[in-house]
């Protein structure tokens, strides 16, 4: 049975955040992620925002890790070379009542350490901003846009890269605890640990459930985007909030632009019971086009060619207003199990600062001692898109697949595709190549470039076209040859 000294459990924004940051240290790490790749759930559903601490109540630890995070980010991101633009924010008010809100969350932020909070009228908006629609907003200089999934990628790489464990499609099924280990019983088999970092975002509450019963619950909430086509880009520069809606514990529908030049509008916020229901709507497209309009009315109904939706972990209902803090905490009643609950926005900004805060727990059950070889630095991977002529040409005259363009939405060569699925987590899946190199990502969604990409699984890399997968362990993209079905049918 192999042994680790930690095991986390889940491998989105946190569980990678812990184990890139555990990875600084010599102890043996294993990360168990029952998705086909990391952030394979919330952590690639989001906005990709970086918060600034505005929203959150002053001496809440969402508040705390919040700023800590946005302070940490630029560091970070350069560390891992991961993109980040620092556009700003304005919460915009639609009428005298709204401009008293202003005030108050200029007050919060101001509580909390946020720089920079001016409050601006319509005249200096439009300054900046000149389809935005409003009375005054809120001007958040702080603020900024990443790629959530690039960002859990990196974490996860860089952290595999310094020798934590990834363990792909493996699901926890049962957690014991026996003369101070814990037995770990996977659908890959049985593992033993010492410490077990509950990471598993809106699943939480079940691991919890193996080992005692739960102090809490979980509410999931669905949210819905609409992606725009990037020939929109120009709308806005600035991501566009509203003033949050009261006893939701949601921040409302907002207008954010993202790295890759697209717009996002969203998200929605519907409380669900089931906590993988991620299917998209035509009223939840309706109200996020309505309410994108009452900020920028110029939004075109035409421009959208994607939608996509997150399930958040919330540990409050909608009866009880939807908010509820972080929860970062060693059991009381199982020593040794490190339980992170209720991580929902602002999650992805407060991830540096969150691991920072496991860290310190697990410090004080094992001992950590750091080791000289870490990397703390990954290449960033430049868009051969992106490149000079001259570039270009000298990289094809090495590697004619540099010449080969598999999307052309999106202008990625085969060698953008084959060094994807050449990861160091061993993810292969169309979507692990997607929010690798954008392949599958543009305006046709994938319609011209999938045949390329399996041709290249098949044959560069040996796969059986019947074992490739769409995104998850169970997305098989064929069910059988033609002539076998012929036959047999």
């Amino acid at each position: 049975m192999k042994k680790f000294q930690v095991a986390i459990i889940g491998g989105g924004v946190i569980g990678s955040s812990i184990a890139r940051e555990l990875s600084r240290y010599d102890v043996s790490v294993v990360v168990f992620e029952s998705g086909s790749d990391v952030a394979s759930q919330a952590s690639k559903a989001n906005s990709g925002v970086i918060h600034s601490g505005i929203n959150s109540p002053p001496y809440s630890l969402k508040a705390r890790l919040c700023v800590e995070g946005n302070r940490m980010f630029q560091s970070l991101a350069g560390e891992l070379g991961v993109p980040v633009k620092w556009v700003g924010k304005f919460v915009v008010a639609g009428n005298e009542d709204e401009i008293a809100e202003l005030e108050h969350l200029k007050r919060v932020g101001e509580s909390n350490g946020v720089p920079g909070l001016e409050i601006l009228d319509e005249a200096g908006v439009k300054k900046k901003e000149k389809n935005i629609s409003c009375r005054g907003a809120l001007w958040v200089p702080t603020a900024g846009i990443t790629s959530p999934y690039q960002l859990t990628i990196a974490l996860a790489e860089n952290a595999a890269e310094n020798n934590v464990k990834f363990l792909l499609e493996t699901k926890v099924i049962g957690l014991k605890k026996q003369a101070q280990k814990f037995f770990v019983n996977t659908t890959k088999g049985g593992f033993l640990a010492d410490v077990v970092v509950n990471a598993a975002g809106v699943f939480c509450r079940d691991i919890v459930a193996m080992l005692e019963e739960p102090d809490f619950n979980v509410y999931p909430c669905r949210g819905e985007y609409l992606v725009l086509d990037k020939s929109y880009s120009w709308l806005v520069r600035s991501m566009v909030y509203p003033v949050p809606p009261k006893h939701t514990g949601v921040l409302g529908i907002h207008i954010t632009p993202t790295i890759e030049g697209n717009i996002l509008l969203g998200p929605s916020a519907e409380f669900i019971n089931e906590d993988e229901d991620t299917r998209t709507t035509r009223e939840a497209m309706i109200s996020l086009l309505k309410h994108a309009k009452e900020m920028v009315p110029v939004v075109p109904d035409n421009a959208v060619i994607n939608a996509y939706s997150g399930i958040r972990s919330k540990l409050a209902s909608a009866e009880n207003g939807g908010w509820a803090d972080f929860r970062i905490e060693e059991s009381r009643n199982t020593p040794g199990l490190i339980n992170i609950l209720g991580i929902e926005s602002p999650g992805l900004t407060a991830a540096p600062a969150i691991a920072k805060e496991a860290i310190g727990i697990i410090a004080g059950l094992i001992v950590l001692k750091e080791k000289g070889s870490f990397k703390s630095n990954r290449a960033r991977v430049n868009r051969f898109s992106g490149l000079l002529e001259t570039e270009r040409a000298k990289m094809i005259e090495k590697d004619s697949k540099w010449g080969r363009v598999v999307c052309r939405c999106e202008q990625v060569t085969e060698r953008e595709v084959t060094d994807a699925l050449s990861n160091p987590l061993g993810a292969r899946t169309l979507s692990s190549v997607k929010y690798r190199c954008r392949a599958g990502m543009g305006r046709c969604q994938g319609g011209f470039c999938t045949p390329h990409i399996v041709r290249i699984m098949k044959d560069n890399f040996g796969m059986d076209v019947i074992d490739i997968k769409l995104k998850s362990p169970n997305s098989t993209l064929f069910t059988g040859r033609v002539r076998e079905v012929r036959e047999h049918g």
